[in-house]
Formats: structure tokens, sequence, C-alpha cells
């Protein structure tokens, strides 16, 4: 064959190996014996060996695994991939109800899907072709596992149609290949993945491909990334049929409920039915249905108002408490931790257990020496239920709290209006540890190579006393501690190095300020732009942020009020760390811009923009695009079938404008 011929017949078996492919599976139904697929794979296979250039990258032929990757480069998602909040049993379900149809009325309705217990992930396709996926990392900024998620034979590497487009979902390993993988670790003598998440998650970040490839990985994609609006549709059922005609895989048990009923009735259905499932499950996913809804519910800092995660109840287990243990974390908060007889629990040993607090030791009438009931917190953290009391010989023994931190002797003293016992003392050793823990971690500083168990050796050998001195640690320093040779400790030097550069957003988090989460952290940064005007920030001015509450500004301004955190930052800032906002802000924009420093609230159906192009265009003219109405909020743009936001906006007499107006003040 000349090169149009061959050219040709790539061409047609791409379409034929794609169409079996998706006919096997994704939809469970054969079209072709695998004799005859292999036939073609293999004649595909000869034509790409003799012509590289006709190698695609949505060639079937991709899915083997290539070259060892070097490392793994970070993809910012142009939407956050935000968390959910959760919800336990059907009064907090009816509660989110309540919630709902508070903003947005009666004639809401929910769609209820399978929440899988996998890694979520985000895939790009541009032009119907798959050239982009990663995780979600911390929600803003994940990983490029693209050569990895090529392996999963679910993915399509093109689509039906020739659209760019973002979607989301969860990769997860299915119970067969789970056990099958575990199976051949043993017979190894290798350690045992304690259950599929970790298993999949553990497969899509080596940098092998070919062991992604080995591992028989598949999906499920649960949303359209950005706006799906742009794709003319309306509601979320409507976008996973969408995703259905594009040839990406969704769960088909998914039901869309009518009434809040029907949704505590579908919990309970899959609630039952959950171990015959191929997969693993860990909940159902409650999401409202209709965007515009979704719109008026809008988001918090964390997770959006529209959507609830209901947890199955946890697997119980007993075991005894053989010990309790006290832990002081980097807030001064003592807690104690129980000490058991090794049990499995939710597919993991556990042998420490969370006691929480000395009121809920008393509440419950835990002892040394009990029986207790212990299961895993959300299916991750393990905690102590309750002690089985008739099971007692006499022997056990009541505990008490001590008066002083088991740290450093301080007392310890009880804040009104906290539970928790706190060590108030700044030179407590364990807060000082905790705190560099907490500084140098992934989402804070982010210096890779510093452990809890290097961090430990430092202070203890007394090589830091707080995270300005990390900046003065040298190779020969730090070849002298435990297990770290010449080649660690100048990576270790490097990585700390390379930390000052960070943004100041992680420098804000990694300060470890109570109530200042990563979301906040950015938020002041990008609202400042520098440390030292947030430090010099009135709680007036605190306020005025949408997203900041007067307990949050009254922690922040209590916190650079105080003379030992001036004294730590002027040490960091002498030692070269960056102390300003390096992403886009909206304060860099002219004072004469039309929306600088002014909230925005978007409501109701645009159709001119998309809502993303709509907040796009007021922040680049310096305005914050917020998702609820209150008395911060400066300006209401008013779509079709505007709901309860408009009401509001109207109510506290906010300006409400329509689309024209705001197009013809973008184009002025």
């Amino acid at each position: 064959m000349d090169k149009v011929e061959l050219e040709k017949r790539v061409e047609e078996l791409h379409k034929l190996l794609h169409e079996y492919g998706y006919a096997y599976y994704v939809l469970d139904q054969p079209m072709v014996p695998d004799a005859v697929y292999d036939q073609y794979l293999k004649e595909l296979l000869a034509i790409e060996a003799d012509n590289p250039d006709l190698i695609f990258p949505d060639s079937p032929t991709q899915r083997v695994g290539g070259n060892i990757l070097e490392g793994f480069e970070k993809v910012t998602h142009k939407t956050p991939m935000l968390s959910l909040s959760n919800a336990f049993n059907e009064e907090d379900l009816r509660d989110f109800d309540r919630r709902v149809k508070a903003v947005v009325g009666e004639s809401v309705r929910y769609v209820c899907e399978l929440k899988i217990d996998g890694l979520a992930i985000s895939l790009t396709y541009e032009n119907g072709t798959f050239v982009l996926g990663s995780t979600r990392g911390d929600g803003t900024t994940g990983e490029n596992i693209t050569a990895n998620l090529r392996t999963i034979r679910t993915i399509p590497l093109r689509l039906k149609n020739d659209i760019s487009i973002e979607v989301r979902g969860e990769a997860y390993m299915p119970k067969k290949s789970f056990n099958k993988l575990n199976e051949e670790r043993e017979q190894k003598g290798e350690d045992l993945f304690a259950n599929p998440r970790n298993a999949a998650a553990g497969s899509l970040r080596q940098l092998d491909p070919k062991i992604a490839a080995s591992r028989n990985l598949s999906i499920f994609l649960y949303s359209i990334g950005g706006d799906p609006e742009q794709y003319g549709l309306d509601s979320h059922s409507e976008s996973l049929d969408y995703l259905d005609e594009m040839g990406l895989t969704t769960n088909k048990e998914r039901r869309v409920c009518q009434t809040i009923d029907e949704v505590v009735e579908y919990v309970k259905e899959w609630h039952d039915k959950r171990p015959n499932l191929s997969y693993e499950i860990d909940g159902i996913v409650v999401k409202v249905d209709r965007f515009i809804h979704q719109q008026e519910l809008g988001f918090t800092a964390k997770s959006p108002r529209w959507a609830t995660a209901y947890k199955f109840p946890a697997e119980e287990v007993v075991t005894r408490l053989i010990d309790i243990e006290l832990s002081v974390g980097r807030t001064g908060v003592v807690t104690p931790t129980a000490i058991l007889e090794p049990v499995r629990v939710a597919g993991t040993t556990v042998a420490r257990a969370s006691l929480h607090n000395e009121d809920l030791i008393r509440e419950k009438d835990v002892r040394i020496g009990d029986l207790v009931i212990v299961r895993k917190a959300g299916d991750i953290i393990p905690e102590v239920v309750a002690p089985l009391t008739e099971q007692r010989t006499g022997s056990e023994e009541p505990y008490s709290m001590p008066s002083e931190c088991p740290a450093c002797g301080s007392e310890l003293i009880r804040i009104e209006g906290e539970v928790a016992l706190r060590c108030v003392n700044p030179q407590c050793p364990a807060q000082i540890v905790e705190g560099i823990i907490h500084f140098v971690s992934r989402n804070a500083m982010n210096v890779d190579g510093l452990g809890e168990k290097v961090v430990e050796q430092l202070y203890r050998e007394e090589m830091i006393k707080d995270v300005s001195d990390l900046y003065k640690l040298t190779v020969g320093e730090l070849v002298t501690l435990e297990r770290m040779g010449e080649k660690s400790a100048t990576n270790l030097v490097n990585a700390i190095e390379a930390s000052k550069e960070n943004s100041v957003e992680r420098l804000l988090f990694g300060l470890g300020i109570r109530h200042v989460g990563e979301k906040v952290a950015k938020i002041l940064s990008q609202e400042f732009g520098s440390l030292q005007a947030i430090m010099s920030a009135s709680r007036e001015q605190l306020t005025a942020i949408h997203e900041i509450g007067d307990k949050m500004a009254d922690s922040i301004v209590e916190f650079f009020n105080n003379d030992e955190v001036r004294e730590l930052i002027q040490r960091l800032e002498a030692n070269g760390i960056n102390m300003e906002y390096k992403g886009r802000r909206a304060a860099t924009v002219s004072e004469d811009s039309l929306f600088a420093g002014k909230t925005v609230v978007l409501t109701g159906k645009l159709e001119q923009l998309t809502r993303n192009e709509a907040k796009e265009k007021i922040e680049a003219m310096g305005g914050t695009v917020a998702g609820s109405v209150s008395k911060k909020t400066d300006l209401v743009i008013a779509g079709e079938d505007a709901g309860s936001k408009l009401a509001k906006a109207e109510q506290l007499n906010i300006p409400v404008w329509n689309e024209s107006q705001l197009i013809e003040a973008i184009n002025d």
C-alpha cells in the first residue's frame, strides 16, 4: 500500500478498534470474538512499526504504557475540583433538602449517584481527542497523569463527536482486579494494598505507565468541568446522558428523584445492594438537578451548596482498649488516643483510635481494659464508639485527664465554649514540632523529603527551634542525622531553598492561623497582594471580603498582633522567603475600573455569555464574583428565571442589572 492507502487503513482500524473496545469494556456487549479484535490490533501495530509517523495519541495501541516518566507535571484546574459536604443519616439528608428549598423553592429535583471509592480525576478532550488527564490534587492544582490514564480501557481516546470538553470522574479498581493484585503481591512477599481505593491511587501515581496498564483499572465520569450550559444542557441528568452519547462511561445506576423521600429510598436500597456490586462504593452523592438551581445555591469556600455526599454507616468491630495516650497538636489541643489490640476494620489493621476529648471519655465511660466497639468515621479515621459494659470483669480502670501538658508540663486550660483541654505555652515542644510539620506539608510550603520523623529529629537535636531555622540548614549538618546520606541531605536543602519562591498564600496557610485554611489564605493573598498588607489589615478591611466572617477576622488580627509572630516573619523575610502573591490579582486593575473592589452576584440564565465568561470579565475589571447575596453585595446581574437571589437583592435594595447592561459595561 502507498502512503495514502496506509493512512486510510489506519483510520479504518482506529474506528473499528474503538468501536469494538467501547462495546466490550463499556457496554459489556462484545461485538466480535477476541481473536478478531487481536487480529486488527496486530495489523495496526505492524503498520505503526514500519511508519512511526502514523502513530497518533488516540491510537488503540497507546494503551499499553510507554516510557518511564521522570515525574509528574503540575496541572492547574480551570475551575476548582471541590469536595462535597457530608450527610451521615436520614435527618442530615432532610436538613439538606430544607436548606435547598429555602433558596430555590419547592420545585426542586435531585439526581442520586453511587459514590465510587476511587481517585478523583479530570480528563480534557480537544476536538474529540483525549489530550490531558490529571488528579484532583488540592482541588486547584493536580498532577498530569495522562500516560497512566491512557491505559484505562474505559476511557475513550477519541469521542464520538469532535468536541472540546473537560469531564470529571472517579478512577477505581474493580474488586476482582484488587483481589488478583493482592494475591500476586502476597506471592512475591510484597506489602498488600489496604483497599481498592489505595490500590487505584497507587497505580495511577506510578512513574512507569506499564504498571498502571497491568492493573485493569476502570472509570466512571460524573460531571462536565466548567460550564455545561455551553453544550445546550439545562440539568445534571441531561449532562450525564450527553456524556453517554459522546462514548464516555457513566454509572447507569443513577436515578432522578422528585422528592427527598425518593432520595432516602434510593439510599436505603443501595445500602442493602452494596455488597453485590463489582466495585466498592462508600455512599451516595445527591445533587440538585437543574443548573439554574445550582447557580442560585452557589458555593461555600470548600464545597457546592447544591450537593452532598451521604456516607454509609461504618463497619464496626470489637477489640480491647489497652491504654490511653495523649498527643498535643499544633494549636495546643490535647487529644486522647486509644491504644488497641490490633484489629482489622474496613480493609486495614487498626491499633490506635481517636477518643476526641475528656467529655467524650466521661460520657461514654470508657475504661482501660474495656472491650470496645471500633469503627472508621467516614471509612477513614478510626474511633471508639462505645465500651461493652456488660463484658466488664472489674479489672478495668477509669481514666482521668491530667492537669498538666504531657509534653511541657504547663497547666492545661479549657477555653470557654470549647470542650478540648489546651496547652497555651507557646514554647511547648510538641506544638512547635507539629507547627513545623504543618508548615512544610504538601499544601503549605511543600518541602519534599521533610517528613514528621526528620522534623522530630531536627528539633530533638536542637538544629531547629522554629520554621525560620529550616532555611539555615546545611548539607553538612543534615548528614549527621540518622539515615540521612549526602544525596538525601542535598535534595532536602534544595527543596527547602525552592520553597522560598512559593507564592505567599502557601506561607500564610503554613503559619497555622486558626480558622484560616488553604482557600481563605489564597483569597487573602489575592485581595491584599502581600503578607505585609495582610498583617496591616484592620478587622473592618477583612470583614469587607465576602468570604471572611467576624470570627475569622478576629483570629487573623489577633495572630498578627503577637510580637513573637511578627519577629518570626521578620526572620523568614531575612532568610529570603517570598512575601508576595504571584497570581493574578483583581487589585492590580485600575481603581477607575467599573467593577474595582465590587462584589457581584450572577443569578439566572444568561443568553449571550456563559457564566464562566461573565465571571472572568468581571474579575478582569477588578470585581469579585460571589455565590450568594448579602449586605456586602454591590451588584446583582439577573438573567432569565432569576429566583431567590434576585428577590433578596430587591429586599436589600442592591442594584440589579440585566445581561445587556453587563455587556454594555464590559464593552464600554
